[in-house]
């Protein structure tokens, strides 16, 4: 790590806890300069870093600026087998993930970005991504799967971040088949799987997960075109420090358990449990078309049952499903 990466994760472990500079110098054997040179820096990227005289430096409590150090407090073991990385803007966190993919990156590495200047969501739909106020991340993995069963890593995050945001909010969710989690009858995250597949193998020779989370309300709202379809964890501003970095590393937590077993389906319960609309009217969407069908089920392969009115049934493996709010 650089020497302002040190600073921040001395600094980040203790917040409102003042360290001199000298003492900090002495912490990483560099000179007092150094460390001057360091804080500016880190003011400058916007952590509230306070200069006290005879107190030195402390970081605010109430910072919530992603940061590689910041996430791994709150990792737990099979989170620590991640490689975070964090950038303050990217066209696109997917984009830079799939070409590390390509040029051979093992399984494991996370990017995280502050801002997407050209997020994308399903079917290259754009993804708001604002700064400072979502988390916006990809996952390289490289599973041992078949293109059928890819649905599982998306499923399987779905319910990873439902369970997150329940766990750091005490706040309730619902997921949209596939895998849009919900608050409040408007979609909160939106999760965008990529993935190569080996010819020869027939296996996904890699897989991107893409996760993007509204967490605060951004400044000024949503945009009208997502004003009433889009929602935040929060609407009235950040209530508690280091929320982002706390709910990314509980995302990450979670996914991991699931990832480790994945075959065995352990999150599906869950899935289930939150699933929007079952048994009520969906509009199921092919060709530009819309038909009309009850959501009945979800089997073990999360493919959603329908019945239309002649009494037919289809297992939807994929595909837009539009509900009756």
């Amino acid at each position: 790590m650089t020497v302002k990466e040190h600073i921040l994760a001395l600094l980040d472990s203790n917040k409102g806890e003042y360290f001199s500079g000298e003492d900090i110098a002495g912490r990483l054997s560099v000179t007092r300069s150094a460390v001057w040179k360091a804080i500016k820096a880190l003011q400058s990227d916007g952590y509230s870093i306070q200069a006290v005289t005879n107190k030195g430096y402390s970081l605010s409590p109430q910072t919530d600026i992603l940061s590689a150090a910041a996430v791994a407090k709150y990792l737990d073991a099979r989170g620590h087998k991640l490689r975070l990385e964090v950038f303050k803007s990217v066209a696109s966190t997917n984009e830079l993930v799939k070409a590390l993919a390509s040029g051979g990156e093992a399984e494991g590495k996370v990017i995280l970005s502050e801002e997407q200047t050209a997020g994308r969501g399903r079917k290259g739909r754009p993804f708001f991504s604002p700064a400072g106020t979502g988390i916006y991340m990809s996952i390289l993995l490289r599973p041992r799967l078949s293109a059928a069963d890819a649905t599982l890593l998306t499923t399987s995050a779905a319910v990873a971040v439902a369970l997150a945001i329940e766990s750091v909010s005490g706040l309730s969710t619902q997921i949209k088949w596939v895998n849009d989690v919900f608050m409040n009858g408007k979609k909160v995250c939106g999760i965008l799987t990529e993935a190569s597949l080996s010819l020869e193998s027939e296996w996904l020779d890699y897989a991107v997960l893409g996760i993007g989370i509204n967490v605060t309300l951004p400044s000024g709202g949503f945009p009208a075109e997502l004003s009433e379809v889009a929602t935040s964890i929060y609407e009235a501003g950040n209530p508690q420090g280091d929320l982002r970095n706390r709910l990314t590393a509980e995302v990450l937590n979670r996914f991991m358990g699931y990832y480790e077993q994945l075959k065995e389906r352990l999150f599906l319960p869950e899935y289930r449990q939150r699933m929007m609309s079952l048994g009520e009217t969906v509009m199921v969407v092919k060709e530009h078309q819309e038909q009309a069908a009850t959501a009945v089920d979800i089997d073990n392969d999360c493919r959603l049952k329908v019945r239309y009115p002649n009494g037919d049934e289809e297992y939807l493996s994929s595909g837009e499903v539009r509900i009756l709010l």
